[in-house]
């Protein structure tokens, strides 16, 4: 992998494209009166069961209440092409970032990194679209997160692309930032749930959105970062966190907070992945050794990665460092 780390250190080293404090999405949340906000707009793609790339993709609905749904992934070879796949494919239960504020499976972004994560693994992906805040606050998003899990034992088994080409004993939940954190909480909620046929051997927390009231070097750094910068980091977790809720509640600041006990219910194995450019890179070392220390899982930590926060979404060279470290930790499972 040493090749492709140092490519994406020198693609790291040039920051994120055209963007800065000032032009950064976050900031241009604004809040209205009324406590609901008005969100940046941010291009949005449609599902398309048209093969583009290799990867076919469609939305399957979830909670019609709630909105929500799974924007599904399927990698070649596909129901669209001749040849049948011999081995069945993992599932990976996957929540976007955002700072549970902003964004969705269908934003140009995520929706490109779900298509190029489904071809490198290989795996179908479940991108699930979830309630935001501050409209609904945690544990709104938890709550959906838990559907999408109910989901693996209720509806993939009769859906058409899990059937044919899924293996639903291999199911991995994964989450990018926000999606980090919610992946870690539904992940919580496995260990007393009777999923079968669907097995989660693993969960994948890449960059876990985190906080606490006292600042980490790292954060108290980033001032002027261009991706999270420390104002942006307030805001979002203002607006997310349940009223009265200050940044050492559980949601934010579960080391601080949350029992060792509760981590009974976490699947066999974990990963957590970070950049080492993150304002949020002190978090995810202290979480890892935190996970190391009181859980009785297996942690694989890989936290010395170059880039920035969220750099696998626009560096096609750091997101191959994180596809590498899914397939392998992904193919590691299969021995479990």
């Amino acid at each position: 992998m040493g090749d492709i780390t140092a490519a994406a250190a020198a693609a790291a080293a040039s920051g994120p494209p055209t963007l800065t404090k000032e032009t950064n999405l976050f900031m241009q949340i604004v809040v209205n009166p009324d406590g609901t906000v008005t969100r940046p707009e941010v291009p949005l793609v449609p599902a398309s069961e048209v093969a583009g790339g290799g990867v076919i993709s469609r939305d399957v609905p979830l909670d019609a209440s709630a909105g929500t749904y799974l924007r599904l992934y399927l990698p070649s070879p596909s129901p669209a092409a001749p040849a049948a796949t011999a081995s069945k494919l993992p599932v990976v239960l996957y929540f976007h970032g955002g700072g549970f504020v902003i964004l969705s499976p269908a934003t140009v972004f995520y929706h490109g990194h779900c298509e190029a994560m489904a071809t490198a693994v290989p795996a179908i992906v479940a991108s699930l679209e979830y309630r935001l805040a501050p409209e609904h606050r945690l544990p709104a998003a938890y709550e959906d997160a838990a559907a999408a899990v109910a989901w693996l034992r209720d509806g993939a088994p009769g859906d058409p692309w899990v059937a044919a080409h899924g293996d639903l004993s291999r199911c991995f939940l994964m989450g990018s930032s926000s999606g980090g954190n919610m992946a870690f909480f539904a992940a919580l909620r496995t260990g007393g749930l009777d999923l079968g046929p669907a097995t989660v051997r693993g969960v994948l927390l890449h960059q876990p959105y985190l906080g606490g009231v006292d600042r980490t070097p790292s954060e108290a750094g980033s001032v002027d970062d261009a991706m999270l910068p420390l104002e942006a980091n307030d805001r979002l977790w203002s607006l997310a966190l349940p009223l009265g809720a200050d940044r050492d509640h559980e949601f934010c600041n579960p080391v601080k907070a949350m029992a060792p006990e509760a981590l009974a219910g976490l699947p066999p194995r974990c990963l957590v992945t970070g950049n080492l450019d993150d304002p949020l890179i002190d978090r995810h070392r202290e979480f890892a050794r935190w996970l190391q220390d009181r859980g009785s899982v297996e942690v694989v930590v890989k936290t010395d990665v170059a880039g920035f926060h969220a750099s696998e979404l626009f560096v096609p060279e750091i997101a191959e460092v994180l596809f590498a470290a899914m397939r392998e930790f992904v193919s590691t499972g299969d021995d479990a």
